[in-house]
């Protein structure tokens, strides 16, 4: 890998903006989504009402957080009408974009964890504890398992997302100690660790997303230069290889992993444009060798 910094040999050949426009888009995102919700409680202005777990905008279009309705119906209790209509727009919307856009272009938390990536690779701290990826699943089961036993959304009392927004509205108070323990986790103790392995929020939207149709692809994967500065940024760097490095396997260059967040930052900080946004319909590589198996399948009837 080379010794400059991350993204350098793309900023010298597309701009500091062209390296970093999918991130700044990202940020837009979730600081207008957060500036929306803020803007009732502290300047009167109610052009969305609640949180992301339910809210209503402009008094008509109910949102409700798919996740916190499995857990309302764990704990026993049925959801209104309004609410299952907000939930059934949000899935149909992860769906198509994929579920994990939640955690890149929504979720405020990503940017207190981005900041501590960051921030990490500055101070050139090294090291990390491990804990399977697989963790934050095992976490997802238990907050459904909890609901079920307690009768409450108990996990809602201390999902940092929810006591992000608390504290952000009400001022200090343990929320704000809930979100610096996850920076100084992901700082200290373990490289992306709150996002890419414990969070079960997560967790839910990778399987809601498992089909979705929007999908970044490694479509010119065969100018890579192995700079590896799309393994250095990425949130979930395992998800990257298969459709980077396929070649010759009957891979395509889709990435096709639920746990993709679709931020786009391989894309920024490839100086050889190897990634762009598509779609998991005509995967070249598997539609010629699906063909090839099916006129093998033919011959042979």
């Amino acid at each position: 890998m080379s010794s400059q910094h991350t993204g350098a040999e793309a900023v010298a050949l597309k701009g500091w903006f062209g390296a970093h426009k999918w991130l700044l888009a990202r940020r837009f995102s979730q600081l207008s989504i957060l500036g929306l919700f803020l803007l009732g409680p502290l300047a009167g202005i109610w052009l969305v009402k609640g949180n992301l777990s339910y809210s209503l905008t402009l008094k008509t279009l109910p949102l409700t957080d798919p996740y916190v309705l499995l857990q309302s119906l764990a704990a026993g209790h049925l959801p209104e009408k309004l609410a299952l209509i907000g939930a059934a727009i949000v899935i149909t919307f992860y769906f198509l974009v994929g579920g994990r856009v939640y955690c890149a272009w929504v979720c405020p938390v990503n940017m207190v964890t981005d900041l501590a990536g960051w921030l990490r690779g500055r101070l050139g701290i090294k090291g990390s504890a491990h804990i399977a990826r697989a963790t934050r699943y095992w976490i997802l089961g238990m907050t459904l398992l909890l609901a079920g036993v307690t009768g409450t959304i108990a996990w809602e009392l201390i999902n940092p997302v929810s006591m992000l927004h608390r504290g952000l509205i009400f001022g200090i108070g343990a929320g704000w100690a809930v979100v610096l323990a996850i920076f100084l986790f992901d700082l200290f103790v373990m490289s992306r660790g709150w996002c890419g392995h414990l969070c079960p929020v997560g967790a839910f939207y990778s399987l809601l997303g498992k089909w979705s149709p929007l999908r970044i692809s490694a479509i010119r994967r065969s100018a890579c230069n192995d700079c590896m500065d799309c393994f250095e940024v990425c949130p979930e760097p395992q998800v990257i290889r298969p459709a980077l490095k396929g070649e010759g396997q009957g891979i395509g260059p889709l990435i096709l992993a639920a746990n993709c967040t679709n931020c786009g930052r391989c894309i920024d900080v490839c100086s050889k444009d190897v990634f762009n946004f598509g779609t998991r319909f005509g995967n070249p590589v598997i539609d010629r060798t699906r063909a090839a198996s099916q006129s093998s399948a033919s011959a042979a009837s």
